[in-house]
């Protein structure tokens, strides 16, 4: 009974990287890095997207194999480069923390599932988040640095494979699992944890997670998704939660829950032209 308690209260802590624990793109950023226009990156993924030329996330894993621009100019130190430029949300070591020590027996196992290319990620990341616990896009590289191959690619159906592959590892039950994004890469991977009674959370307003995800959470910080898990699984109240953040120095200043419903309306029925009235 004691194991089966044990395992009953331990989780999967599964998060996306790129605008999920950073403010911008790993493309934009090492675009700028070797003076590739952004706006060039942006048509380039844009454009693939709306081909279905690839999993959604993984167009910046496409250019640096087939694009002649990026094939010429990227080199394997400028991905780590990039972890070490990329923007951080706040917080994320003490979510590290407060998820690897656990709240009222339950424990959290982070891991950080991305399309982006790992070296971004453990650049990023290094010293908070250990590697073996970072899945990204992994390439082989040419002497020169330049990539050569795809061994591979997290994105869209890539992650639902790595979290299935993890639960085997944990010998977790599918109810145990937590994951959190913020856009259309996400999606297969939270219908699926969705569909087998995992837990999802969005950190943005995008349509393609927000009417998926079971909460959706805004802010600058990456602590403030412990706020629902706390309330949904743990089963605490807000003036207990609000007393475990201020336990580690941080203050819930404003904590609102609005309901949003998208709405695209026409007429049902399309208006006809009236003709003229007949004279007698």
């Amino acid at each position: 009974m004691l194991m089966a308690d044990k395992l009953l209260k331990r989780y999967i802590f599964a998060s996306d990287f790129d605008q999920t624990l950073t403010f911008n793109d790993s493309g934009y950023v090492l675009s700028e890095l070797v003076d590739i226009p952004t706006s060039e990156f942006e048509r380039k993924a844009q454009g693939m997207a709306k081909l279905n030329l690839v999993q959604q996330g993984g167009e910046l894993a496409y250019l640096l194999l087939h694009d002649p621009e990026f094939k010429e100019k990227v080199r394997k130190e400028h991905l780590y480069e990039v972890g070490k430029r990329i923007r951080l949300k706040e917080n994320i070591p003490l979510l590290y923390k407060i998820l690897e020590t656990g709240i009222d027996g339950h424990i959290f196992d982070f891991y950080v599932l991305s399309a982006s290319p790992v070296e971004v990620i453990r650049a990023a990341l290094e010293g908070v988040v250990p590697e073996d616990h970072i899945y990204g896009t992994q390439f082989r590289y040419k002497p020169s640095g330049e990539v050569d191959s795809l061994i591979r690619a997290t994105a869209g159906y890539g992650k639902v494979a790595v979290l299935d592959n993890l639960l085997t590892q944990h010998v977790a039950g599918p109810d145990h699992v937590i994951y959190v994004g913020d856009g259309s890469s996400d999606v297969h991977v939270m219908l699926h944890v969705n569909a087998r009674d995992g837990y999802t959370i969005a950190v943005s307003e995008s349509r393609h997670v927000s009417q998926i995800a079971k909460r959706t959470v805004l802010s600058k910080s990456a602590l403030a998704v412990l706020a629902p898990i706390v309330e949904d699984i743990v089963g605490w109240d807000r003036p207990r939660i609000r007393a475990l953040f201020e336990s580690h120095g941080m203050l819930i200043q404003e904590w609102e829950r609005v309901r949003t419903d998208w709405l695209t309306l026409r007429p049902a029925v399309e208006e006809q032209p009236v003709e003229p009235a007949g004279v007698a």
